[in-house]
Formats: C-alpha cells, sequence, structure tokens
C-alpha cells in the first residue's frame, strides 16, 4: 500500500515540476515579449502581461511540491543537530501536520476563492480569472500528497530524517587535498594538514 503511494507521489511531484517549468518558460517568454513590445516596437501588447503574471502564480504553487518533497524548505537545522533520532521522527511528524493543515486551508479557501471569481475576467484575454486562482488549490494538492509521501518515507526508514542538503554538515566543508611525497618538508606539511 506505502509503495503504490509512493509510486503515485512520484509521478505527481513529477507532473507538478514539469508544469512548474512550463509555466516558468512561459512566464520568462512572455516578459521577455512584453519588454519589445513596449520599449522596441513602442506598441505594448495588452495580454502578455497577465498571461505572464498567472503563469508565474502557477509555476510557484506547482513547483512547491517539488521543494517539499525533496526537503529543499527552510529549516533550522539547529534543531535537527539538538535533538536525537527517535525525537527527530516526532519533529517531522509536527513540521507535516502543520503543513498538512496548512494546505488543507488553501485547498477549501482557494477552491472557494476561485469559484467565487468566475465570473470576473483576465484584463484583455476576455478569459475567466478562476484559471489564475486555481493555482491555489491545486498547487496545494500536489504539494500536500508530497509532504506526507515524504514523511510515509521517514517514517519507514526509506529516506533520511531532517533537511535534504545541511550547509554545515562535515561531508560538505572542503578540505585540503594533499599529495604524500617522500621528502622530509612535505612530510611535516602533511602533518599538520592532518591534525
Amino acid at each position: 500500500m506505502i509503495n503504490h503511494f509512493l509510486r503515485f507521489e512520484q509521478w505527481t511531484t513529477r507532473l507538478a515540476l514539469v508544469a512548474a517549468i512550463v509555466m516558468l518558460i512561459i512566464s520568462v517568454s512572455l516578459g521577455f515579449y512584453q519588454v519589445i513590445t513596449r520599449f522596441v516596437l513602442d506598441a505594448p501588447s495588452t495580454w502578455s502581461e497577465v498571461i505572464s503574471r498567472s503563469a508565474m502564480i502557477w509555476c510557484v504553487f506547482m513547483g512547491a511540491a517539488a521543494g517539499f518533497r525533496g526537503g529543499f524548505m527552510m529549516s533550522v537545522e539547529v534543531i535537527y543537530r539538538l535533538l536525537s533520532a527517535r525525537k527527530l521522527v516526532w519533529l517531522e511528524l509536527l513540521i507535516a501536520l502543520c503543513c498538512v493543515t496548512v494546505f488543507i486551508v488553501l485547498i477549501y479557501y482557494g477552491t472557494a476563492m476561485t469559484w467565487r471569481v468566475r465570473s470576473q475576467m483576465l484584463s484583455g484575454l476576455g478569459v475567466s480569472i478562476a484559471w489564475a486562482y486555481a493555482a491555489m488549490p491545486t498547487g496545494a494538492v500536489f504539494a500536500l500528497i508530497a509532504v506526507l509521501a515524504r514523511l510515509l518515507s521517514q517514517v519507514n526508514g526509506l529516506e533520511a530524517i531532517g533537511p535534504a542538503e545541511s550547509e554545515t554538515d562535515d561531508h560538505h566543508v572542503s578540505t585540503p587535498v594533499v599529495e604524500r611525497h617522500a621528502t622530509p618538508e612535505s612530510s611535516a606539511f602533511d602533518g599538520r594538514v592532518n591534525q
């Protein structure tokens, strides 16, 4: 059962990430087009800025799923260092519970807001603004699945508990690599480096 859910989550997170990348490309391309039409052609486009902004909103909400799944969101690393491994599971459970609560609120109120604004139109397009607002509940659903999958993986020992990458881990600190030679000067230097 857990493996099926994790496979499903892998597919949904990949889909969300692809959607976020596509939306970022659309947003950047239309932003560039907007600059060209405004400052080079002196005939500003009426529709590109609206689509660019909406695409960036979709990019942020869809990209959040991959960020939560990978553990790339902000964390207070000192807390992870102070707690024992057993307590870290409870910390991750508390963090996941907070995230799930926020996502349920986003899904509920985001859906209500999307429904409420469905009659309003995006300026210059004649398309319902609900398409832009729908990014909130849609992204929250994908992120909710990702958070639950991360928690399940951590509780079952399938992945490490804590932040994905630490800036202070010992293996991230670069240490000088010294080649060993038979000369007395190099052996004295090696002694200093290795101490």
